[in-house]
């Protein structure tokens, strides 16, 4: 069986800044989460892993990086990662809701190996399909 990650809710996939993290833990990548907010240089600060995400404007203004240093070089784009990758399944079976992303209900679709699917998707709402969810029309 192949486990498929989806989101089942209006506004789109993504991962928590939890979810993200343990994501890389898992497949041992350092990440740095820096917000948005800058210093007095104009230098992107560092985000203290310690502190929670209270609100939904933090949760869009978190960015991560492979280096300390924020450049494009160095950009991680967690909504990029295969939904077929082990790792975010085990992400998202070991978190549960905690792994949903801010407007996310992330679930798993089992189907069988070979099998093939697609993701449909309409306002972020998305649906694992296979060849057998159609009705397919014979050219003449």
């Amino acid at each position: 069986m192949t486990k498929i990650v989806y989101n089942d809710c209006l506004g789109g996939f993504g991962l928590s800044y939890r979810g993200v993290m343990r994501y890389a833990e898992i497949k041992g990548v350092k990440l740095f989460a820096f917000t948005d907010k800058r210093d007095e240089n104009g230098i992107i600060q560092l985000r203290d892993a310690k502190t929670r995400v209270t609100s939904p404007e933090e949760a869009f203004s978190i960015y991560y990086y492979t280096s300390e240093d924020p450049s494009d070089d160095n950009y991680f784009n967690a909504n990029g990662i295969d939904r077929t990758d082990p790792a975010l399944v085990r992400v998202v079976e070991e978190l549960g809701s905690v792994a949903n992303g801010m407007c996310a209900d992330l679930h798993i679709a089992e189907l069988p190996s070979r099998a093939l699917y697609r993701i449909d998707e309409y306002d972020g709402r998305e649906s694992v399909k296979t060849n057998y969810d159609y009705e397919w029309n014979i050219a003449p």
